[in-house]
């Protein structure tokens, strides 16, 4: 990663949102160690490479149903059909080890292997048994209720490509077809600090209402775990440019990319800022989207870093908006901008030109989005109440009841 990958065009002062991410996407590096486990422990591991199938889903032709297998080349077009039954059945782990003659059928259930002479399988709900013979009327259709022998994945054909998030979906395939082990990358590392003489931790004393209790950090510790990340917790920091120095040394030397919250703008205080462009690299873009300002983006011995605001909100959508697929990006993963949908809206805005916006809102029972009663980057309850973002276009826009907006869900990021 170059240590002037964030830097800025001459005379450019605001960066529209959808730039931002394609710059910060091009330059991003990716996690390279590798690491074998046991597919059953896969779950939220990033696959370091194809995964091919070592037996076919199904391995053989099978009945889907519960019912009575036969040829369908003996059956007339007659309304009405009644064929003998041959002794015993097919039964999943159970095969039926003869062979059905032409003309004749047998009693199977759902998963068995279709014995020799048998393509075709009725419901049992469809037939009637009389006197050893099973009755039915109409033609079924050639391989009706029936699964072909890997028409689900073949043996040797790649199930699931490098870069796939592996889920229980995942797992299931990869057990079916015989896989026992992955290769995945190993879990990125993700620092995380607080910065900021007010902060307190929870559980401890405040001596006053100049004193908060450090919410961000937990916050963004309990996101990038959720997103499947390592994260090592740097702790919170005063105002203090030597503490931080130190405590960025330590997150650089353990993790493979920083967050840090507060101390990112260009205030006298801000000494997060002020380090990262004396001794790192630093390019606080100015990025079109609210709320969110500033973001710094920087490269610390190495380690990308990412300056969030102090504000709760503004940190949790920046860290949304930006580090979740960023975070993909550097785990091996494909870079995942999260998918909205469409809904009518139950509240008024009249929304200026210029940024991108993103309010916390949450679906009605009526599939409707209502946003929370203020826009506040202070107010944390709003992030709870919400069970996503609306995200505003750039442009002007006036909402009123009825006006379709994009609706993010919180899982569409992951969470």
């Amino acid at each position: 990663m170059r240590n002037d990958c964030f830097a800025l065009p001459p005379g450019v002062n605001w960066v529209p949102l959808d730039e931002a991410k394609e710059r910060l996407r091009a330059v991003l590096p990716t996690v390279s160690d590798v690491e074998t486990i046991a597919v059953g422990n896969g779950a939220r591991r990033v696959l370091s490479q194809d995964v091919v199938a070592q037996r076919s889903n199904p391995p053989a032709p099978n009945s889907a149903v519960d019912g009575y297998g036969f040829a369908f080349a003996a059956l007339s077009n007659a309304d009405h059909h009644s064929l003998p039954l041959v002794d015993g059945r097919a039964a999943a782990g159970v095969p039926f080890t003869g062979s059905v003659l032409k003309g004749n059928a047998i009693r199977i259930l759902t998963g068995a292997i279709l014995p020799d002479g048998v393509d075709t399988v009725v419901l049992e709900e469809d037939v009637q048994i009389d006197g050893g013979r099973v009755r039915f009327e109409g033609l079924p259709k050639p391989n009706a209720n029936t699964r072909k022998a890997g028409e689900d994945v073949l043996a040797g054909q790649v199930a699931l490509e490098r870069g796939t998030v592996l889920g229980p979906q995942g797992v299931a395939l990869l057990t079916a077809l015989g896989v026992s082990e992955i290769n995945v990358y190993r879990k990125l590392r993700v620092a995380v600090l607080s910065t900021g003489d007010e902060l307190v931790e929870v559980g401890t004393d405040i001596s006053g209402d100049h004193q908060i209790y450090d919410a961000n950090r937990p916050m963004l510790l309990a996101m990038f775990e959720r997103l499947g990340c390592e994260t090592v917790d740097i702790g919170k920091l005063p105002d203090d440019p030597v503490a931080i120095e130190d405590a960025l040394n330590k997150a650089a030397a353990s993790a493979d990319v920083i967050f840090t919250s507060g101390g990112a703008s260009a205030g006298d205080e801000d000494h997060v800022s002020q380090l990262l462009r004396e001794k790192g690299s630093l390019a606080s873009w100015r990025i079109a989207l609210k709320p969110g300002r500033p973001l710094a983006l920087a490269v610390w011995n190495g380690a990308p870093v990412f300056g969030l605001p102090g504000n709760p909100v503004a940190a949790f959508v920046c860290a949304l908006v930006f580090g979740t697929p960023a975070l993909a990006k550097m785990a091996g993963a494909r870079w995942q901008e999260p998918t909205g949908f469409q809904v009518p809206a139950v509240f008024q805005k009249s929304k200026k030109p210029g940024r991108r916006e993103y309010l916390r809102a949450r679906l009605t029972p009526q599939g409707e989005a209502e946003v929370f009663q203020s826009e506040g980057s202070g107010r944390i309850s709003g992030l709870s109440w919400a069970e996503g973002l609306i995200e505003l276009p750039d442009g002007a826009a006036q909402i009123t009841p009825g006006t379709s907006v994009k609706f993010i869900p919180y899982s569409a990021f992951g969470l």
